[in-house]
């Protein structure tokens, strides 16, 4: 398949010339994506959602324009359509430096484990976290975090620590601080990508003051050069690390759901309150600690 490729017309429109064969494709994945698709005349299709519209003419012309143009560029068409990044390395200085990302997720959630993640990538490799799709994972719904991780696993040196509640509320009881017992997760999951790699270069996101992380590092004996920084995940490794500890939380919240037969919904709202007064009364506040976080004001208004 040949692309002829153009550059963007102005900053607020994208224009490609792409092979019709890839419409079908290109419709099914639009529609998965929530776009309303509709075919003017000559036109192929024409869709639309929120923030960004896509237009494929019977010439073969692709257009895209609105205010989340660049992203459906860059994390879709050319990843899955184009099979270039013209677009994106005119806009994106990729560093190419081989190092090991971090990051988290569930430390926000009642329900379920928290999460650490860890991917090593280099110069030989980086380039494939943005073909197969890789940014920050809240940026992503579950299906195709799934989905990007399996990727990830099968391409990268990686490891994720999941600490499930009953081990999570023991921790917290030692650690009495819940950065603190972040930061161990961090070092444990430096520590082992170390070992698989022999990577030093770290980059993690900033969830406390620098410190708490180099103290924990310390306690390891562990030396490494460690940049840490407020939304790090805009870095494609520690993006990849986010997707991994994402689907490690999710898999982790459907395995108990499952185990105690409840629905254990994400995040902290009042819909927590109600699950967690049913899983109180069919199993007994002492359970709780199975698949909550203790430490959070929500047991309070549980128990």
């Amino acid at each position: 398949m040949t692309n002829s490729s153009n550059k963007p017309a102005s900053s607020n429109i994208f224009v490609q010339t792409i092979d019709l064969k890839l419409a079908a494709k290109m419709v099914a994945d639009l529609k998965e994506q929530g776009f309303e698709l509709t075919a003017p005349l000559y036109t192929v299709f024409a869709a639309k959602k929120k923030g960004v519209s896509c237009t494929l003419y019977q010439s073969g012309k692709l257009t895209v324009q609105g205010k989340e143009m660049s992203e459906f560029v860059e994390f879709y068409l050319e990843p899955k359509i184009l099979g270039t990044f013209s677009h994106t390395y005119e806009t994106l200085n990729i560093d190419l430096t081989a190092r090991i990302g971090i990051d988290e997720s569930g430390k926000g959630d009642y329900f379920g484990p928290l999460c650490v993640a860890g991917v090593y990538a280099n110069d030989q490799n980086i380039g494939k976290l943005k073909s197969i799709g890789v940014k920050d994972s809240k940026l992503m719904n579950d299906k195709t975090i799934l989905a990007t991780a399996q990727d990830i696993r099968k391409e990268f040196a990686h490891h994720v620590v999941r600490i499930n509640p009953l081990k999570y509320n023991e921790l917290y009881a030692q650690f009495n601080n819940l950065n603190h017992l972040l930061a161990w997760g961090h070092a444990t999951t430096i520590e082992q990508l170390v070992l698989k790699t022999e990577c030093r270069n770290v980059i993690i996101d900033q969830f406390a003051s620098e410190q708490t992380v180099i103290r924990a590092l310390k306690r390891k004996k562990l030396e490494v050069e460690l940049t840490q920084r407020h939304r790090a995940e805009t870095d494609l490794v520690v993006a990849a690390a986010s997707i991994l500890a994402r689907e490690a939380f999710l898999r982790g919240l459907k395995d108990l759901s499952e185990q105690y037969g409840i629905l254990l919904p994400k995040g902290a709202s009042q819909l927590i309150v109600k699950v967690g007064k049913s899983f109180v009364s069919k199993y007994g506040a002492a359970a709780l600690g199975n698949v909550g976080k203790l430490h959070f004001k929500t047991t309070q208004q549980i128990i």
